[in-house]
């Protein structure tokens, strides 16, 4: 087998070229036309053919010597609205963006330098595995829709059959040179929600004569503060939070409506999710009845799943890691309270999503994702990389027949679910 260590470094440069490349351009969910291009630009310079799926992002593919397995490999491609700091924890940044009030502060840009490695080398070694390798770059990760174009465009329109499918995040918590492969979920589902009650209004000093919107959401609030202890197991995560609510704009006013959102997440769909989405709404209508109000749904969509480790991916991932990067490489982490679209793509095929290392106290980086500080230590990318050709070439090569339940839902219903 390929020294895959040795090679991944040699492509070091590469690597940070890229990562730096897409640092500066940011480009925020589903505006990535200069990010999509600059991909379709490296896969053209390493012989690799791809097209692009418009609201979706780009596939590209690889057929290794003779039929065999097909393996997706994904990457996600978007930016945040955050405006970056000049520094990260402690020190002038490697790079920053160039765009004002966008930035990769989630790492996304090491998601995409890592998997355009990873397709070069595989692409190189084509004559040494069999099968096919398809390249996901998935537009709008942190809105989730655009994943439903890519998904209709491999079930309806490719003519591939998916075997099993993989990815990996970075982590701010982890330290570089170390992945991590759960076992159980790595990655929350959850929903959120932004609605809008309407009342009546009056003056303040009669509100015997109006609805009042903020009573009523002040006892929904209260239901929904007792309802995780009601309907959760114990031993099930789930959290629940409000970020945003207006209403009113003056002291001696009920004003007319109210407008909230926020967001849930959980570990399990079926043991926590399910049933927290179902008494959410049965709470609210309550409410809203008992004040005299009504309600609209301005956003809440059906919940993401969490993501699922299938048990023979995630073995074949911990297997790689220490058989490329070393044993002392694979590390235990906690499940993370963030969502990810992976987990959609991972109900329809079983596959596996690990975590990259890219903390580094030394170099500042170990902000948590999504703040102006959070920077990624550019060496963790090394590890990430390697751990992926390895897990590719393990699959392709071993060929595991692996026992998978696809979900009956309909691909329109469940490529709709979103955070």
């Amino acid at each position: 087998m390929h020294r895959i260590l040795q090679a991944v470094q040699q492509e070091a440069a590469e690597l940070t070229a890229i990562r730096r490349r897409c640092h500066e351009h940011p480009e925020l969910s589903r505006q990535e036309t200069q990010t999509m291009a600059y991909i379709q630009e490296k896969l053209a310079e390493y012989g690799i053919a791809s097209r692009h799926i418009e609201h979706g992002g780009i596939l590209g593919w690889i057929d290794g010597q003779n039929p065999g397995k097909t393996l997706l490999l994904r990457a996600d491609i978007d930016a945040l609205p955050i405006e970056e700091s000049d520094c990260n924890l402690s020190q002038q940044r490697s790079c920053r963006s160039h765009t004002p009030g966008v930035m990769h502060a989630c790492g996304h840009d090491g998601h995409i330098a890592m998997q355009l490695v990873a397709a070069k080398l595989l692409n190189q070694w084509k004559d040494r595995w069999n099968g096919k390798i398809i390249l996901m770059f998935e537009q709008g990760e942190e809105e989730s829709g655009p994943l439903a174009y890519l998904l209709h465009y491999i079930e309806e329109k490719s003519g591939w059959h998916i075997d099993a499918c993989y990815a990996t995040h970075v982590r701010w918590d982890i330290p570089t040179g170390k992945i991590a492969v759960c076992r159980e979920a790595p990655m929350a589902g959850g929903f959120g929600f932004e609605i809008r009650i309407n009342g009546h209004g009056g003056h303040g000093s009669r509100p015997d004569l109006a609805q009042s919107p903020i009573d009523c959401f002040h006892a929904f609030y209260s239901d929904l503060q007792a309802l995780r202890m009601r309907v959760v197991p114990p031993l099930s995560g789930l959290t629940v939070s409000i970020g945003s609510l207006h209403s009113g704009s003056a002291l001696n006013v009920i004003p007319n409506d109210l407008t909230f959102a926020g967001t849930c997440r959980f570990f399990s769909y079926d043991q926590a999710g399910k049933r927290f989405y179902e008494e959410f709404l049965r709470i609210l209508d309550n409410a809203c009845r008992t004040y005299g109000c009504t309600y609209d749904i301005l956003h809440m969509p059906k919940p993401l799943f969490e993501v699922q480790n299938n048990p023979v991916c995630a073995k074949l991932a911990e297997q790689a890691v220490a058989s490329y990067i070393g044993p002392d490489a694979l590390t235990d982490c906690t499940p993370w309270m963030a969502s990810e679209t992976f987990a959609i793509t991972a109900r329809l095929y079983p596959g596996v999503l690990t975590f990259t290392g890219i903390a580094n106290a030394d170099k500042g980086c170990g902000a948590n994702h999504h703040t102006p500080e959070f920077d990624l230590d550019e060496d963790g990318l090394i590890y990430g990389t390697t751990a992926c050709v390895g897990y590719a070439l393990d699959y392709l090569t071993q060929a595991p027949d692996i026992p998978f339940t696809r979900p009956d839902e309909p691909l329109e219903i469940l490529a709709s679910r979103n955070i």
